[in-house]
């Protein structure tokens, strides 16, 4: 029986004060800072949306972060609403036998990789049952038996992209402060923390991306303290370290991306030629000037120091070509899986007119090229469609064609009356999902057959439910891109209905 009790010292407080949102803050201050409870013995029951682990207690639903099915814990409550609360935890009662000891020393803090203290199948597990859940609850609809998610090969050092930022003050932990003693808060390049737009921790290893990458990271910190390149401050818009980008593709090319805050073209280079001179495997090395209050670099351009502007990634014979601001799926090897579910569902003969829709630089557009009579990409990013069309001539693929623009815009009867009715729509939104608009040209364009690819299967349940008057659910294959996230990719095929 968990019962309630209440927990005021003043070393928690100060631990716990930098965890509540803003709102949260400016409500206990209108309660006159009311004490919020410490519940003991919370028994963790399952996972959630969004991979949130969560008990109950007197009926209410307990979101507790870091915990697994199975954890008993004494849960302080920093967060209290009428149908939920959410706290942290400030003793492991009993520990789950699924437990798993994260291997990451970051895990906890930076906010990535929440389900390290998970197994892998367990993980799997998990998203099969959000995937069948999302798909039955919200869509509503008729569906197969779900095929058994793919997982990934490699769960860690599994991305091929990173970004890291640069803080003139590290994140300083919990513990540290409960241990006491003299702090040393130098710099930050690493990751921010959850919901902290000016927080950032120091990362001293990542097991996300592989090698170099971490080197590549750790030496430009270590350069930039050495010669006295003052970190931005984004509360002060002051400094000159931004950001770096790291992509690693599955060819083992390289590209780094230095983000700078102002054009100081002596230190650019002082840092720009370190990097070309001790990583000679550097593929592309290139620089940016960000003066913005903004980290968003998607309207500035990326300036070459040395090597190429793009690396390669490479499939099934295929070369990608990838430029600083191209989308690629960034597990390499797990989108291979991918895009062969989808081809597989696309059940392609060499005959059809096929429409890939937000194609982003042609991946999957090339990739089935060769198994179709046409194919048609459509995608909102200019820059993109260029990428996409050089994809298609740098590996001789002459049955494509790519058109730029909003989707609900571009995509209407005037367009598949001009380009030929589609036989086979591939889809590929954003986590959004579809809009209506362009779900309603679907319908009336009437392929025999849709493939639905979705990073979110809450939209993709609610788009199909508006698609399924019209087309049956006949497969779905979930695809886990993501180890050690809550995050799944899932694979439905619709075929159109007859009756």
């Amino acid at each position: 029986m968990c019962k309630p009790v209440f927990f005021n010292k003043f070393a928690l407080k100060i631990a716990m004060r930098d965890m509540v949102p803003e709102s949260s803050k400016n409500n206990r201050v209108a309660r006159k800072k009311r004490d919020l409870p410490l519940i003991e013995g919370l028994e963790i029951t399952t996972l959630a949306a969004e991979g949130k682990a969560m008990g109950k207690y007197n009926d209410i639903v307990v979101f507790v972060p870091m915990t697994v099915p199975g954890d008993v814990v004494d849960v302080q409550i920093r967060n209290h609403r009428r149908r939920f609360m959410e706290g942290t935890v400030v003793r492991y009662v009993r520990k789950s036998p699924v437990r798993e000891e994260a291997f990451c020393e970051h895990f906890g803090i930076c906010g990535g990789c929440k389900w390290q203290n998970l197994p892998y199948a367990e993980q799997l597990r998990f998203k099969q049952e959000q995937v069948f859940d999302q798909l039955s609850r919200i869509g509503k609809i008729a569906l197969p038996e779900i095929s058994p998610i793919l997982g990934s090969a490699h769960t860690r050092f599994y991305r091929n992209k990173l970004e890291f930022t640069f803080a003139p003050k590290r994140w300083v932990t919990y513990e540290e402060i409960a241990a006491g003693g003299e702090i040393e808060a130098g710099g930050a390049l690493g990751f921010h923390i959850p919901g902290k737009f000016d927080k950032v921790l120091d990362v001293r290893k990542c097991w996300l991306q592989a090698d170099p990458s971490n080197e590549i990271r750790m030496r430009t910190k270590r350069f930039c303290e050495e010669h006295d390149y003052p970190f931005y401050d984004i509360r002060n818009h002051s400094g000159l370290m931004r950001n770096i980008v790291i992509r690693t593709a599955s060819t083992g090319e390289i590209m780094v991306i230095v983000v700078f805050a102002a054009d100081e073209r002596d230190k650019i280079a002082g840092l720009m030629n370190y990097l070309r001179d001790e990583f000679p495997q550097i593929t592309s090395l290139m620089y940016m000037i960000n003066a913005k209050l903004n980290d968003s670099t998607s309207d500035i351009d990326a300036r070459l120091w040395s090597g190429r502007d793009h690396i390669f990634e490479e499939m099934e014979g295929l070369k990608f070509k990838i430029g600083p601001k191209s989308f690629y799926q960034t597990n390499s090897q797990q989108a291979y899986e991918l895009y062969k579910v989808a081809r597989d569902f696309a059940a392609l003969t060499g005959t059809e007119v096929l429409y890939d829709l937000y194609t982003g630089t042609g991946t999957i557009a090339n990739f089935v090229a060769r198994n179709c009579r046409k194919v048609v990409g459509v995608e909102y990013v200019p820059e993109a469609i260029e990428d996409a069309r050089h994809n298609s001539e740098i590996n001789g693929i002459t049955n494509t064609s790519f058109f730029a623009g909003d989707m609900k815009d571009v995509l209407d009867d005037g367009f598949i009356a001009a380009h030929s009715r589609p036989d086979v729509i591939i889809l590929d939104p954003p986590r959004a999902g579809v809009h209506e608009d362009v779900l309603g040209t679907i319908l009336r364009a009437a392929p025999e057959r849709i493939v639905y690819v979705s990073c979110n299967p809450a939209t993709q349940a609610r788009d199909l439910a508006i698609l399924s008057p019209a087309y049956e659910v006949t497969a779905v294959q979930p695809v886990d891109m993501f180890p050690h996230t809550h995050h799944v990719e899932n694979v439905v095929k619709l075929e159109r209905r007859r009756d």
